[in-house]
């Protein structure tokens, strides 16, 4: 029988599962968590509740995809945190870990606990394709860029999970939460990156994009301002989303370039639910020797969590 490793993560706006076989993922599913119209996010006490109704089902529907015949289920790997650095946390991962455990206990089979940011980094590695690059243990530096994060990290796989210094990023407001912000003065669904990219597609006219930069950090909150400043100027919705993430996709160009003059030229792996936006993976590829994860894989998902854990698992084999 092959062995089977689940993965587990319980961010604040979705829950994920994921199995992977051999290193390869064979089955993922996930949900978003549902947010009021007009809100521009979830209390943690409802991201807990949330979690722990969509656990059950997302399970029957994930483990009714494969043929458990040919498996035997091996290790649970779970995002417990969001970051490894002391102090991390934030309840939402509470429902996650619990399901995580209670699998791990009744299968008698090990659990490893991960950060979310290393689950992205992982997923983000897995679908680049240049997987066997970034497992062997050199540094390289992995953008994590997502609703709660904005991060530039000098990173490398200690055999285990990934080591972690934030050497740049944003200085204020995450992107995803400048985008989301923008979205729903527009009107738009939460969260609303998806909508706003689709927007964008129709700009005809191009905003003047300036960002504040410096030593490989930005600031995003002037963004929001601008934003606002454009709604009430009449300008088109279309053109102020290619605003957005035009002006995203500079300040993450100029901290990457910034970053490679101190640290060397160095890989740039990009992770995180922004960088599933179209325009700012194009202006980013520009860049020499950058990978991306998959769109797919860029948001928030387990699979990064069930890769570490299958990578443990042959380590200590």
């Amino acid at each position: 029988m092959k062995n089977l490793f689940l993965g587990v993560d319980t961010s604040n706006y979705t829950t994920s599962l994921s199995l992977v076989s051999e290193g390869k993922v064979i089955s993922s599913v996930r949900r978003l968590l549902p947010v009021k119209e007009g809100e521009k996010g979830l209390r943690q006490s409802d991201a807990v509740f949330l979690h722990t109704k969509a656990l059950p089902e997302l399970s029957c529907e994930l483990f009714s995809s494969v043929s458990m015949e040919e498996y035997k289920l091996s290790a649970v790997g779970v995002s417990s945190k969001p970051r490894d650095a002391e102090g991390s946390y934030m309840p939402c991962f509470l429902a996650g870990y619990s399901y995580a455990s209670a699998v791990a206990h009744s299968h008698n089979i090990p659990m490893h606990a991960f950060s979310h940011q290393s689950g992205h980094i992982a997923a983000a590695i897995y679908s680049s394709g240049k997987e066997f690059s970034f497992f062997d243990g050199l540094p390289f530096i992995a953008f994590h860029v997502s609703g709660g994060t904005t991060e530039a990290l000098y990173t490398a796989f200690n055999g285990e999970t990934y080591l972690c210094k934030i050497i740049g990023g944003t200085n204020d407001a995450s992107c995803g939460q400048i985008i989301d912000r923008a979205g729903v003065e527009m009107g738009l669904s939460f969260p609303c990156g998806k909508e706003l990219d689709v927007l964008s597609e129709n700009s005809a006219k191009q905003l003047p994009v300036t960002v504040s930069a410096k030593e490989g950090y930005f600031s995003m909150s002037g963004l929001q301002n601008k934003v606002q400043k454009f709604l009430a100027d009449g300008e088109k919705h279309e053109d102020i989303a290619m605003f957005l993430f035009n002006s995203i996709a500079s300040a993450l160009g100029k901290s990457s370039e910034h970053l490679r003059k101190v640290y060397g030229n160095l890989p740039i792996i990009y992770a995180g639910g922004v960088m599933s936006n179209s325009v700012i993976r194009g202006e980013l590829s520009k860049l020499e020797n950058v990978h991306f994860a998959s769109p797919e894989l860029s948001s928030d998902n387990a699979c990064g969590t069930a890769i570490l854990a299958y990578r443990k698992h042959m380590k200590g084999r």
